[in-house]
């Protein structure tokens, strides 16, 4: 009996040390945080945890955040940075390579440090992103360092917050705010690459299994006058491509788009000759635009008008005629065209448009 007791007694000892926690308020209510933003087509992911002021403004910078690399008294770091937040390491993840003030990174998760100065501080992306806080920092673990002059706000930031602001297509400013000092860094992406990249990947998935994917993505290099090569086999396969391809108007007129942008304009027109019969009225209004984009203006005017002749005084045909003869400087016939769009218009928003054309034309303006 007495070995059977004992034998429970151990038992329950090794459920008591193997039982995880149950799940509390962090530590000294510091709040686990996460913030994110797609820039261009790169995801931005930060998971950090918020401390707070909490009354001791005028005492955060240089006191309980120390300026500098320093002894934290634990660890194996005897000269470490701040850990840009509170608790667990703070980590930022790209999901391309992107630039950080101009200094390539390669896409990956990162711990993010922050050495602090009166003036200016250092940034420090660290391929160690697992650690506790910066007491294992270790700098032969650093991917990248930039510079940072940090700013001085109007008001204080009660709880530390990461903020994505001043954001463009491509890029995108991640400040770290907390009190009343700013950390401001830059992050730019290569959104042409990042997508021609994407298309790749895609294209090899099962949304690669009918043309339509293709002439997309051969359309959208064209857009960007990128890629062009590849966007010509792109085009190749969705016109013939083994069990997808079709010979469309869209398909046609992808590869004719990059023929005419590599300078092979005799070839590009011979492919529109055999796709216009296919074209729908939008199908080809909308190729016209596109050649007028692209300053192929002769071109455009004879698409113009072929859509007009097939598909006579309608709203979309009237526009096209009106885009024609303005392109060449024909203000007052563009204007009879444009006047009779005007009642022909399906909504509101292409009211508004139509009237607009008519006063710049009155002006004598090109409205292309």
């Amino acid at each position: 009996m007495k070995q059977l007791w004992t034998a429970v007694v151990v038992m329950l000892l090794l459920q008591q040390t193997s039982i995880a926690q149950l799940t509390t308020l962090p530590d000294g209510g510091n709040k686990k945080a996460m913030v994110g933003e797609r820039v261009g087509l790169t995801d931005i992911t930060i998971h950090y945890n918020r401390p707070a002021v909490k009354s001791r403004e005028g005492k955060i910078w240089g006191q309980l955040v120390p300026f500098g690399f320093n002894d934290l008294g634990f660890g194996t770091s005897k000269a470490a940075p701040w850990r840009a937040g509170a608790n667990e390491c703070t980590s930022i993840e790209f999901s391309t390579d992107v630039s950080i003030e101009g200094k390539k990174l390669a896409a990956g998760k990162y711990g993010f440090f922050i050495a602090t100065g009166k003036e200016a501080s250092t940034l420090i992306f660290s391929k160690n992103s697992t650690a506790w806080g910066s007491f294992f920092y270790d700098p032969a673990e650093d991917v990248l360092r930039v510079t940072c002059t940090q700013r001085v706000m109007d008001k204080s930031v009660e709880f530390l917050q990461y903020v994505f602001t001043d954001q463009t297509v491509n890029s995108a400013t991640i400040t770290l705010q907390w009190e009343k000092w700013m950390f401001a860094f830059k992050v730019e992406t290569n959104v042409e690459m990042d997508q021609v990249t994407s298309f790749r990947k895609e294209l090899q998935t099962d949304k690669g299994f009918n043309w339509q994917a293709f002439a997309q993505a051969a359309n959208w290099c064209a857009d960007y006058n990128t890629n062009l090569e590849e966007a010509l086999r792109w085009a190749d396969y969705a016109i013939s491509g083994q069990f997808i391809g079709e010979k469309n108007f869209r398909t046609l007129s992808a590869k004719a788009r990059i023929l005419n942008l590599t300078g092979k304009t005799t070839e590009a027109q011979a492919i529109m000759k055999e796709a216009a019969p296919l074209g729908t009225m939008t199908e080809v209004h909308g190729y016209a635009r596109q050649l007028l984009a692209g300053k192929n203006i002769q071109e455009a005017s004879e698409f113009f008008r072929a859509n007009y002749k097939k598909y006579p005084n309608v709203f979309t045909t009237n526009m096209g005629m009106a885009r024609a003869l303005s392109s060449e400087g024909k203000y007052k016939d563009a204007l009879k065209y444009a006047n009779a769009a005007l009642p022909q218009a399906p909504d509101n928003a292409n009211k508004l448009n139509v009237e607009a054309m008519i006063e710049k034309l009155k002006a004598g303006k090109d409205v292309n």
